[in-house]
């Protein structure tokens, strides 16, 4: 395996993302969004936990005890074909730990659910380094933002582009 080219330190920011492979859909509606955020919550966790258990026994994962937790989660966006988050790894490799259990789980449920096999996302995770307050700030905007690039301007009926954001 080889060394990612920046080393996610605990306790600093890092911009992580990831897109499905060859551009394609990762979330086709609200079941597949509401799986990927249980797994926000479900996979941030020291232990191995076994998903389909959890989740067959109990519908609101949200109050299972996860114990230590392997990141912090300052936001999160989920596009279409791609998904955004903003993490602070809380221990030693952290969000590989976090985002390896992530990306299985919701390749495995998505796999299982469409009834294809196959790699789901385009590599590995990518991560940029969060090296000042003004790319936090502007980056905790651009994920909540994210999104209105899918929706319409009902004046115009056009869309909204990176340019009107």
């Amino acid at each position: 395996m080889g060394m990612r080219p920046i080393q996610l330190v605990e306790g600093e920011f890092y911009h992580v993302y990831n897109r499905g492979t060859d551009k394609r859909t990762l979330f086709r509606d609200d079941t597949d969004r509401q799986r990927f955020m249980k797994l926000l919550y479900i996979s941030n966790a020291a232990e191995h936990i076994n998903v389909r258990n959890l989740l067959r026994k109990n519908n609101e994962p949200y109050t299972f005890d996860r114990r230590a937790p392997l990141v912090s989660i300052g936001a999160y966006c989920l596009m279409p074909n791609h998904f955004h988050l903003l993490l602070t790894p809380i221990v030693k490799d952290g969000v590989s730990l976090f985002m390896k259990k992530l990306c299985t789980g919701y390749s495995m449920y998505f796999n299982k659910r469409y009834n294809r096999t196959g790699t789901l996302l385009e590599g590995p995770f990518k991560a940029k380094w969060v090296d000042n307050d003004i790319y936090l700030k502007y980056l905790y905007a651009y994920i909540h933002l994210n999104p209105l690039k899918l929706w319409k301007r009902e004046d115009l009926d056009t869309e909204i582009t990176d340019s009107d954001i």
